[in-house]
């Protein structure tokens, strides 16, 4: 309606004026994940929201108005993370990432430099090394003894779930070729019996236990780093799954001095005082740091043979892998979170783990909810399970890299039987189950463009496997996009605020330097962003 004013004993109808933005985007190539507007040319922000989307927004400019000339470049909604180590990423930009690294030798010296100058008995430590990058063979202690006996050492594998102890840090810890092996956890031995210096799983936290835990300023600055490193890639939001009383409190921190450039929800790791306090008081619910889940561990990773199988390993026969919870647990504790409002994400790789997690979420949602419990990873699934997904409403947060990744090696881990279930997308989206995409950083690397392409694709950076590895299960670009940024915000509840880019919904968006819908493939990879705006304001700019 418009406003009526009286004036001098006249009426007067003065024409509505628009709102002015603060931010308008023009000459853009939006994709907008909205059905009911898919594609655009301009959107103006006025605070932290849309105002407006579509072919000409000039209207809303004002004087004060930041006018950007996107020169037909491709924008889209902020990117998504539905599963990421927030902490780990930090801490991996403080130190040299080993994924890539092909022999043991070349660690060993690393590790040597890294020890040189230390002050005597002080740990080093490192993550992401990768047996398959020379061979297959595990390492043992002695490579690490042989340039580094005086002081402890450990070392993470790449998926997180094993690690490379010498014999100092096996000493202090109290691991001997008689030790036995813990509950979900496994100590590799030789022909001999001998403790090799691998632990498995659980089996990690009787030399994690010995660890001196970081400071809250080292959390802190590796948050710090994280976040702002997300936000160079065009993340908006992250799913940090995992997380300790004291990162939470880093993050308010950060919030409170204006050094959050982007949004985290989080997942309580694990049962403990934390999960106990916060099913006291109820979920956490804010714009840049929401908690309202807890992530639990079924099993272990593939690359490690600790994923728990039906049968063994195709190429470990006395191998079917590990449990880490059992079924009884899982479903206690997804009671309790249905009845106080927050999710459960449970991290499932093999098919007994995920056959195990869905019936214990079938117990606790009985059948079709709003719940929204999630399944991380979701890697290798019986096939009648694709089903149990959809029928109690079940998640499937898969990491897209985890395939393309695993290719080289899975057909001869699990066979080819199992293979027919293993990363298959489209059996979830076929069956109506919502597929979140993540990259399970520091485990992946945390670029997004890495994460589309792999999911687009199936092909490793180079273009190889020649359309795809099982390509059947590639997804659209469309659907890939959406599984970035809608349905990640769909798995947090936030759909309604996010994900898409709508009028009233929040301004989170990023501006490519390639167009990831139309280029090709290959430039997927090679795309980097522009500018990455969250909540209307512009955190990240190329320079």
């Amino acid at each position: 309606m418009l406003p009526i004013v009286a004036l001098l004993g006249l009426v007067l109808v003065v024409p509505a004026v628009a709102q002015k933005a603060d931010l308008i985007v023009e000459n853009a190539r939006i994709y907008t994940v909205n059905p009911a507007m898919p594609s655009a040319k301009a959107i103006a922000v006025a605070g932290e929201k849309i105002l407006a989307v579509g072919a000409d927004v000039s209207s809303y400019a004002g004087p004060d108005t930041r006018r950007i000339d996107a020169h037909g470049a491709a924008l889209i909604p902020g990117l998504i993370d539905s599963h990421g180590h927030m902490r780990g990423l930090g801490g991996l930009l403080e130190s040299r990432d080993l994924r890539h690294v092909k022999t043991v030798a070349e660690i060993a010296e690393y590790v040597k430099q890294q020890a040189t100058g230390r002050p005597a008995g002080e740990w080093v430590v490192g993550r992401n090394w990768d047996q398959t990058n020379w061979g297959g063979v595990f390492p043992s202690a002695k490579d690490l003894d042989a340039v580094v006996a005086d002081r402890p050492v450990f070392l993470t594998r790449v998926d997180g779930h094993a690690g490379w102890a010498n014999s100092k840090a096996m000493a202090l810890a109290g691991i001997d070729d008689k030790t036995p092996d813990p509950a979900g956890g496994k100590i590799l031995r030789d022909a001999q019996g001998k403790a090799t210096g691998i632990l498995v799983d659980r089996a990690q936290g009787l030399v994690r236990g010995k660890i001196p835990p970081p400071t809250f300023a080292q959390i802190k600055k590796q948050l710090e780093l994280a976040v702002a490193e997300c936000a160079r890639l065009g993340l908006t939001g992250v799913h940090d799954a995992g997380v300790s009383e004291a990162d939470l409190r880093a993050y308010k921190e950060l919030i409170a001095e204006g050094k959050m450039p982007m949004r985290v929800w989080a997942m309580i790791g694990g049962e403990g005082l934390l999960w106990k306090q916060y099913l006291e008081k109820g979920p956490e619910i804010g714009s840049y740091l929401t908690v309202r889940a807890i992530k639990l561990y079924a099993d272990g990773a593939l690359g490690s043979r600790g994923a728990a199988l039906w049968q063994p390993y195709t190429d470990d026969k006395a191998n079917s892998g590990l449990m880490m919870t059992t079924k009884e647990d899982i479903e206690r504790v997804a009671k309790q979170a249905a009845a106080r409002g927050f999710q459960v994400c449970t991290h499932a790789i093999g098919d007994r783990a995920n056959r195990t997690v869905l019936d214990a979420y079938a117990a606790a949602l009985q059948g079709k909810n709003d719940k929204r419990f999630r399944v991380e990873h979701a890697q290798v699934i019986s096939l009648p399970d694709f089903q149990l997904f959809a029928d109690n409403s079940v998640i499937a947060s898969v990491q897209a890299t985890h395939a393309t990744s695993d290719m080289r090696w899975i057909d001869k881990r699990v066979g080819p039987d199992r293979v027919a279930g293993a990363y298959a997308w489209q059996r979830f989206l076929k069956a109506g189950v919502p597929v979140a995409n993540g990259s399970d950083f520091p485990v992946e690397e945390p670029n997004p463009m890495l994460g589309l392409y792999a999911a687009i694709t199936r092909q490793d950076v180079t273009g190889q496997p020649p359309g795809g590895w099982t390509p059947d299960q590639r997804m659209s670009r469309a659907q890939a996009l959406e599984s970035w940024t809608l349905t990640g915000a769909y798995a947090a509840f936030e759909e309604k605020t996010k994900g898409s880019l709508e009028v009233g919904k929040l301004a989170d968006f990023v501006i490519l330097d390639h167009d990831i819908m139309t280029a090709p493939v290959l430039d997927i990879v090679k795309t980097k962003v522009r500018l990455t705006v969250v909540g209307g304001k512009v955190v990240y700019e190329q320079k």
